[in-house]
Order: structure tokens, then sequence, then C-alpha cells
């Protein structure tokens, strides 16, 4: 069985591969949202939302329909992009303010992504297990979302 970490290397490695030589963003985006959601295990969403003015507007994702548009500071991705640092919730009934597009999602990650000094947009990931994101998760993903930052 692989381990956490050489786990979200082979992803890294994957999701460069797919990016390298391509420039659009939107484009890689969706290809690292289709990776993250075939690749991950017990998710049921997982997708970036993009910073236009101040809010955060949906953006390529795999899962089910989503909310549209977070505003800066609201629900656990708009908190992320306020602060700019991951926020990595166990239970997000419990976490005031919870935006919940999805009533089946219980826990939730989401990693600021930044090109150069400025935050663009989060990586954001769900899942139906509570407590789904650990420690080991949250520096594999934080770790993948650099190196994506170099190349994006």
């Amino acid at each position: 069985m692989e381990n956490t970490g050489s786990f979200y290397n082979r992803l890294t490695l994957q999701a460069l591969a797919i990016v390298e030589g391509e420039s659009d963003l939107i484009a890689n985006l969706s290809n690292i949202s289709a990776l993250l959601n075939m690749e991950l295990e017990n998710i049921n969403w997982v997708g970036f939302y993009l910073l236009k003015n101040d809010e955060l507007v949906l953006g390529p994702f795999q899962g089910k329909p989503a909310c549209v548009r977070i505003p800066v500071g609201k629900g656990v991705c708009g908190m992320a992009v306020k602060d700019n640092r991951v926020m990595r919730v166990d239970d997000v009934h419990a976490f005031p303010g919870h935006i919940a597009c999805d009533a089946v999602s219980q826990s939730e990650i989401v990693i600021p992504l930044n090109i150069g000094e400025k935050c663009i947009g989060v990586l954001d990931i769900d899942s139906p297990d509570l407590s789904r994101f650990d420690q080991n998760d949250e520096q594999g993903l934080v770790s993948f979302v650099t190196e994506l930052q170099k190349v994006l």
C-alpha cells in the first residue's frame, strides 16, 4: 500500500505532466480537478473558486452543481482567502458561517492558490466523511498546490 507522502508526490508529478506546455489556466484547473477527483478517495466534490473583485466565483470542478459566488470572509473558502491560509475542517456543520452547497458534505479542506504574491483563488475539496482530511493530507495537498503554482 502506498504511503501518504509517496501518494501525494506521485499525484503532484501527474498534475505537473498534465499541465506541462499548456498556458490556459481554466484548461489546467479543469484537468487538475479531474485528476484529483479520480485519485482521491472518499470525496464528493473537488474544484477551484477563483477570486474576482471581492468574491470567489466557481471555477473548474468535479461533483454536483455548487454555489457560484462566495464572498471573501464567508464560509470555509471565503475565510481561506481572507486569511490566505489553509482551512481544514473536520465537521463543516460545526463551522460558523459554513455555506452548505451539498448537505452530504461533512468535512472540507481549502488551500489558497497564489500566483506570485497574489491570491487568485482556492482549491476546495469536500468529503461525505467526518474528519476525512488529516495533517498528512494537508501537507500533501499544500505541497501539491505549491508545485502547481510555479507553473500555472
